[in-house]
């Protein structure tokens, strides 16, 4: 039966990623450099998040009006978790309708996520402030609770914004703290990999490197808003220009020649190769886009024209036919 129900489950994936080829990306932020933080980097809409549209996995709300995700295939421990990627994403759309209203309603309600952040915030003198998600990884092999440099990111982008709007001292010092685990090994239970292309911010950490790509660039979005508010920040500032360098090096990586990868991971126990699905290829070349807006650097501006190119339906279907082995050796099959 459960393998029934994986496949049942991977089917209608397939189905809603092959829908995605004719779709565009996420519209992108105009200002990414100015001090005062409105729109966020990518522009998430209220509508498309609550209901699932953009976030797939939200199935419930508290009664504060934070989203609750259903786990995903491969765990079975428990069925629903509070995922602070996801509440994150959830809080900016709610800002956005904010920036768009201009009503106390939508401020209030945006507060209730910074407040959720400060109050489920995990304290340590060494590792700052991290939010961890209490559900297993299968895939990455680890049992849980852990930490995310997404997470932290979202974090982040959240507390300096209720911080602008509100002027709480309390929402800048618990932003601050999120920074810590950016400088800090994912061994020593922060964030990051420090890999042979540079530091690498880890959306999932794991006793090895699993580099996933749309992760490390939306883990860097929360470091940009800090360094936009607090331009003399000497971490932030240092954090930020590392990812810049690591990203420019690494990205020959994560081209296939036919599509691009969604992460690298080299332990025996995971895929060799993983490609991105079609809604992540699409993510990878508005993000691309992004990078480039936000740094100059032309390396994204090449690898924005690389990953667009390689968008077909031949392509796709080669993509599926690597993808199917790499979701049976992780278990998802």
């Amino acid at each position: 039966m459960g393998k029934l129900r994986k496949a049942l489950f991977m089917l209608r994936k397939l189905k809603q990623d092959f829908h995605r080829l004719q779709m565009d990306g996420y519209d992108l932020a105009s200002d990414m450099h100015s001090t005062e933080l409105g729109e966020y980097y990518f522009v998430f809409h209220e509508e498309l998040v609550s209901t699932g549209k953009e976030q797939a996995l939200i199935k419930r709300f508290d009664e504060n009006g934070i989203p609750i995700n259903k786990t995903y295939i491969d765990v079975t421990d428990k069925e629903y978790v509070y995922f602070p990627i996801s509440i994150g994403q959830m809080g900016l759309s709610v800002w956005h309708t904010y920036l768009t209203t201009q009503q106390d309603e939508d401020a209030s309600r945006f507060l209730k996520f910074a407040d959720w952040f400060m109050e489920h915030a995990e304290m340590d003198d060494k590792l700052g402030a991290r939010w961890m998600t209490d559900v297993a990884l299968p895939a990455y092999k680890n049992p849980g609770p852990w930490q995310s440099a997404f997470s932290q990111s979202r974090g982040i982008s959240i507390l300096l914004r209720a911080y602008q709007l509100t002027h709480n001292d309390e929402y800048r010092d618990m932003a601050e703290q999120a920074l810590i685990p950016y400088a800090i090994s994912v061994a020593e239970g922060g964030v990051t990999s420090y890999t042979e292309w540079g530091p690498f911010y880890e959306e999932y950490t794991s006793e090895v490197p699993t580099l996933v790509l749309n992760g490390m660039i939306f883990a860097l979005c929360g470091v940009q808003d800090y360094r936009r508010v607090f331009p003399e920040h000497d971490l932030a500032s240092r954090l930020y220009d590392e990812a810049i360098k690591t990203l420019v090096t690494i990205m020959p990586q994560y081209d296939l020649g036919y599509w691009s990868r969604y992460n690298i991971c080299e332990a025996d126990w995971y895929a060799d190769i993983d490609p991105a699905t079609i809604l992540y290829q699409k993510l990878h070349i508005t993000q691309m886009r992004m990078m480039h807006k936000l740094s100059g650097e032309a390396t994204f501006k090449k690898y924005e024209e690389i990953f667009t190119k390689q968008i077909s339906i031949i392509n796709a279907m080669k993509m599926y036919r690597v993808k199917y082995k790499a979701l049976k050796k992780i278990g998802r099959l």
